[in-house]
């Protein structure tokens, strides 16, 4: 590697938005590279079976979908680099990336870092996603049509999921440790409404219970202590999301909830840097709205380039 090359953009993150990135930027022309750490696609390559991506009427999964991506970026010559990134320095010019693998340097800069679920911290769960545990009602919901489902959690995306799961399961079962929910009034009616949505309040899941797959949870009351047994086929884990922007952390604006302030733009609080797929603030985090931010990124890299030249 050249210390000395400056790229037109870094990519930081090859999942689904880093590399649609890498795609529009090499075929505008831009001396590109994405940077990743482990393999191509993100939490998308974990994903047995994608079916809500258009143009693959079987579905695919996140593997394979993962690895076209990366062809056809590579194919117009972009670049991928296997380096876990160390630090960044996003105002200096240019901007600074440094990695396990040496010091990358960029005109601009792309951060698809992504968002990792966060866990329910209970035996076995790695093992059964895929198997029965889920983190994307919207995803992976069509896999439970008419068999019975627990939602675990209490805000607006447990609520929302519980709301798309009612519509599709024959049974949902929202449980929370609280006694109430803290997701915002407008999902409180229709979750009422919902025959099939039965409420387990001031609980929490202490083990999963499987065969090859996930047979049902152990619940724990938070107050008396008392355990109970529900059979389910799947529980969806709903308890937040936790984005990848410690690095950007006193270098970019980020949400109360530590994801990175980017509008449809994807443009960040610094100039030349921009956000896409799961790690920005948006109000869906798909594969589909990841590959949107990625073609959005370069348009507005481009503009910038050229302004500063």
């Amino acid at each position: 590697m050249n210390n000395n090359r400056v790229y037109d953009m870094l990519v930081v993150g090859g999942g689904p938005g880093g590399y649609t990135a890498a795609l529009y930027a090499a075929r505008a022309g831009l001396d590109t590279v994405v940077l990743e750490k482990l393999s191509a696609g993100g939490q998308m390559a974990l994903t047995e079976q994608i079916d809500n991506y258009p143009g693959f009427e079987d579905g695919i999964d996140g593997f394979s979908l993962a690895e076209k991506m990366q062809k056809q970026a590579e194919r117009f010559g972009a670049r991928s680099e296997y380096a876990e990134v160390l630090r960044m320095d996003l105002t200096a010019v240019p901007k600074l990336v440094e990695t396990s693998e040496g010091i990358f340097r960029g005109k601009t800069v792309v951060l698809a870092t992504g968002a990792d679920p966060r866990t329910l911290g209970v035996a076995g769960e790695a093992e059964l996603v895929g198997r029965g545990v889920a983190y994307c009602a919207a995803c992976d919901g069509m896999f439970y049509k008419g068999k019975t489902v627990v939602v675990v959690g209490g805000g607006n995306s447990a609520a929302a999921d519980a709301l798309l799961l009612s519509r599709v399961a024959k049974k949902v079962i929202l449980v929370h440790r609280r006694d109430a929910l803290r997701a915002t009034k407008i999902y409180h009616e229709p979750l009422a409404q919902a025959e099939n949505v039965e409420f387990r309040w001031n609980s929490t899941v202490s083990a999963l219970l499987s065969g090859d797959r996930l047979t049902g949870v152990r619940l724990r009351d938070t107050i008396t202590g008392e355990e109970s047994v529900v059979d389910c086929d799947g529980v969806f884990v709903s308890v937040g999301r936790q984005p990848a922007t410690a690095l950007a952390a006193g270098q970019l604006s980020l949400d109360k909830g530590g994801y990175i302030v980017a509008g449809e733009t994807t443009e960040t609080s610094v100039p030349g840097v921009y956000a896409v797929g799961d790690v920005r603030t948006k109000p869906l985090r798909q594969v589909v709205t990841a590959v949107a931010d990625g073609a959005v990124a370069v348009h507005m890299a481009e503009e910038y380039i050229a302004e500063n030249r």
